[in-house]
């Protein structure tokens, strides 16, 4: 005969279901403050109250676990400030400018530095399997929808590789607000750069990065209008006659 009551079922899900959060949290904070490599299946089970077994009944091992937290924290940072999808017919200038705002946002928030700010610096330096996933998921879809935008800014004769090249230099200098954070307080520690200087920083690289466009374009166009030099074949040094 089964005595078990209809609720415990319902009351069992909720158990794994918290013991199941309670890792991920204490693991989040132990990743970020430590890095994967120094994080230790202990303290994360201390810090979530749950037994050492736990990481591997719920996750199967450490990296299977750093890798949930690891998409998780940029899901959270993606849900606070999504790539924007602007209407149809937005400009192109605009549209770069919305997505430099929103990256901008992620890098620079005070609510995300802690985990997901850290956690993504430690990836950059000490890149783990976990990083595969996290191109896959949400880093290529994000370079996809900035190299969209530059491709209407320069135009369709602009190749793969220049728009590559222009999307890393965006890129670029967005994340040396996050990274180089430590140098800037000392370089200009009365001139704090975080989000309070959002729009400023914003209207900055997005006037910078549409210069670099329209530098590329008028390359391009002046390549266009310039024939290239014929090329003759070379000539035979003729020997001396003695």
């Amino acid at each position: 005969m089964d005595h078990s009551s209809p609720h415990s079922g319902s009351g069992a899900t909720s158990a794994h279901d918290a013991t199941r959060r309670a890792l991920l949290n204490a693991a989040a904070d132990v990743f970020a403050e430590v890095g994967f490599r120094q994080a230790t299946v202990r303290d994360i089970c201390s810090r979530a109250g749950a037994n050492v077994a736990a990481v591997n009944y719920h996750f199967g091992d450490k990296e299977s676990l750093y890798g949930e937290v690891l998409a998780e924290q940029n899901r959270i940072a993606l849900e606070l400030h999504p790539v924007p999808t602007p209407k149809s017919g937005t400009p192109p200038e605009l549209r770069l400018e919305e997505f430099i705002r929103s990256f901008l946002q992620r890098v620079l928030s005070e609510e995300l530095s802690a985990r997901h700010g850290r956690m993504m610096a430690r990836e950059m330096v000490e890149p783990t399997r976990a990083l595969d996933r996290l191109v896959a998921e949400s880093i290529r879809p994000t370079s996809t929808a900035l190299f969209e935008i530059l491709r209407d800014l320069v135009g369709p004769r602009a190749s793969n590789d220049s728009l590559r090249l222009l999307g890393m230099s965006v890129v670029g200098q967005i994340l040396f607000y996050c990274h180089c954070q430590p140098v800037l307080q000392r370089l200009f520690p009365d001139t704090p750069f975080n989000s309070g200087q959002l729009e400023q920083l914003t209207r900055h690289i997005t006037d910078f990065s549409l210069a670099g466009v329209r530098g590329l374009k008028a390359e391009k166009a002046d390549e266009s209008r310039t024939p290239r030099p014929k090329r003759f074949p070379r000539r035979q040094p003729t020997r001396s006659r003695r």
